[in-house]
C-alpha cells in the first residue's frame, strides 16, 4: 500500500519551511497525515483513514464539516460571483447580527484574520488614546503580529521580550507583559505604566495554551483597573466568539470590553477576523478617521455568506449540541482518569475543553507549562490510532461541534476507555 501522505510529506519539505504552512500541523509524528475530504465529524485522509475530528480545524467549525445548509448558501453566492471591489449586502447583513449579538450600538470593521484583528485593534487603540504600551498576558495567544509575540523575562522587572527572531526590541518594549488570573501583577505594571496604557489586551478564556478560563473576578477587575487608568479593555475572541454563545465570553462573564476581536467561527469555516467595538473608538478608523485599515479581501462576500449561515443555525439553538458533547466526553474522562488513579485536571468552558496531566490545577501559562507533554503525547498518539483526532498539543484546546452526537460519541468513548487502561501516570 503506497502511503500517500508519506510521499505528500516528502515533498513538501521540500517546498515549505519545516514541511508546513502554520506550524502545529508539523506537530503530527512522525508526520503529518493529509486529509482530501471531510463531512461532519469526520476527517479521511489521502491514505484512506477516517477519523472523529476534534480539532475542526482549530476552532471554527462548530456545526462540524461541510454543512450542507452552510454549503447551500455559499453555491448561491458563488455562483453569483465571489469578489467585486465594491460592498455587498451579505456584509451589511452579517454586521447587523454580530452586533446585535457581540456589541449592541457599535461598529465593526471585517479583516481577514484573527492576527489581523488583532493587530488593528491595537493600531486603533494607540490611535484612539495616543498612547503606547499594551498589557498583554503570559500564554494568551493573540495572533503573529509583533506587538503580541512578546514573553515576559526571567527577572520580574523584564516585562517585554520578544518572542521570536525578527521582532525589534524596540517594538516588543512597548508590550507589557503580565500573569494571566493574577490581578497583583496587573496592578505593579499598572502602577509604572498606567498613564502610558493605550489598552490591555486579553482572552477570556485562553484557548492557545490548552483552555484556561478566567477567573470571575479577574475580568470584572481588569475592566475596573483599566478604567481607573483610563486604559482599554480589549478582549480576544477570535476562539470563544460565537463558540461559548451569541453572547461570547463578554456575555459570558458580564464584563463589557471597549474593543472586541472575532474570527474563526463567524466566518463559517473561511478566513476571516472582525474588529468592533464603540462606536466613537471604531469611527477612528479610516475612512471616517485617521487609523488606517484596508483591505482587498476584507468582508469577501463569500465568507460573509458563510458566516451569516452558520449564525444564523446557531440563533436557532444548535449550541447545546456542541456543548452536551463536551460535557459528556469530559465528565466520561473524568470518570476514567479518576479509576485510573492519574493526577489529571481538565478543564472545560462550552465546547472546548483540555485534559492536562500531572497537575492539580490549571490557572495560567505556568500550570499549562507544567503539564506532563509526554503523558497527554501518549493520549493524543493512542486515539489517533483509535481514529479519534485531537490536536496534537496540550496547550492547544479540542472542539466539539454539533455533529459529535450518537454513535460518533459512542464511538469516541470507547477509544477514550481503552487508551486510559493503557496509560501510566
Amino acid at each position: 500500500m503506497v502511503d500517500n501522505s508519506l510521499k505528500l510529506w516528502t515533498e513538501a519539505k521540500e517546498l515549505f519551511p519545516g514541511g508546513v504552512n502554520s506550524p502545529v500541523r508539523a506537530t503530527l509524528k512522525p508526520y503529518p497525515f493529509y486529509v482530501n475530504r471531510a463531512k461532519d465529524a469526520f476527517i479521511f485522509s489521502v491514505d484512506g483513514a477516517g477519523f472523529i475530528d476534534y480539532v475542526l480545524g482549530y476552532g471554527p467549525l462548530i456545526l462540524g464539516h461541510k454543512d450542507d445548509r452552510v454549503m447551500e448558501k455559499i453555491v448561491e453566492q458563488l455562483m453569483n460571483g465571489w469578489l467585486y471591489g465594491t460592498p455587498s449586502p451579505i456584509e451589511v447583513e452579517l454586521a447587523r447580527k454580530i452586533l446585535k449579538h457581540m456589541y449592541p450600538g457599535g461598529k465593526i470593521r471585517f479583516v481577514n484574520s484573527g492576527t489581523e484583528a488583532t493587530l488593528t485593534a491595537l493600531r486603533l487603540a494607540r490611535g484612539y488614546k495616543n498612547r503606547k504600551y499594551i498589557v498583554k498576558f503570559d500564554g494568551c495567544y493573540h495572533g503573529s503580529n509583533d506587538y503580541l509575540l512578546v514573553s515576559s523575562g526571567s527577572a520580574v522587572e523584564h516585562y517585554s521580550v520578544p518572542a521570536s527572531k525578527g521582532i525589534l526590541e524596540d517594538v516588543a518594549k512597548y508590550t507589557l507583559v503580565a500573569k494571566f488570573n493574577d490581578p497583583y501583577s496587573v496592578s505593579r505594571i499598572m502602577r509604572e505604566y498606567g498613564d502610558k496604557v493605550a489598552a490591555i489586551i486579553a482572552e477570556p478564556i485562553m484557548g492557545n495554551l490548552g483552555v484556561i478560563p478566567a477567573d470571575y473576578g479577574f475580568l470584572r477587575f481588569l475592566r475596573e483597573v483599566a478604567d481607573e487608568y483610563g486604559s482599554l479593555l480589549i478582549f480576544d475572541e477570535v476562539i470563544t466568539g460565537f463558540r461559548l454563545g451569541l453572547n461570547g465570553a463578554s456575555g459570558f462573564y458580564g464584563v463589557k470590553p471597549d474593543i472586541v476581536t472575532l474570527g474563526k467561527i463567524i466566518g463559517g469555516g473561511f478566513p476571516v477576523g472582525a474588529v468592533l467595538g464603540r462606536s466613537d473608538i471604531m469611527d477612528n478608523l479610516t475612512p471616517s478617521g485617521k487609523v488606517f485599515n484596508a483591505g482587498t479581501f476584507n468582508a469577501h462576500p463569500v465568507t460573509m455568506t458563510a458566516g451569516y449561515a452558520t449564525l444564523e443555525i446557531l440563533e436557532s439553538g444548535e449550541y447545546i449540541l456542541a456543548s452536551k458533547a463536551a460535557e459528556t466526553i469530559t465528565s466520561v474522562l473524568d470518570d476514567l482518569l479518576s479509576d485510573k488513579g492519574v493526577i489529571y485536571t481538565i478543564n472545560r468552558a462550552g465546547s472546548m475543553f483540555q485534559v492536562f496531566f500531572n497537575v492539580d490545577e490549571v490557572k495560567n501559562a505556568d500550570d499549562a507549562r507544567r503539564s506532563d507533554s509526554i503523558l497527554f503525547e501518549h493520549f493524543q498518539r493512542g486515539l489517533l490510532k483509535r481514529g479519534v483526532f485531537i490536536a496534537p498539543s496540550r496547550l492547544e484546546a479540542i472542539f466539539t461541534s454539533t455533529k459529535h452526537t450518537g454513535a460518533v460519541l459512542e464511538e469516541s468513548i470507547e477509544a477514550l476507555k481503552d487508551v486510559v487502561s493503557e496509560l501510566e501516570g
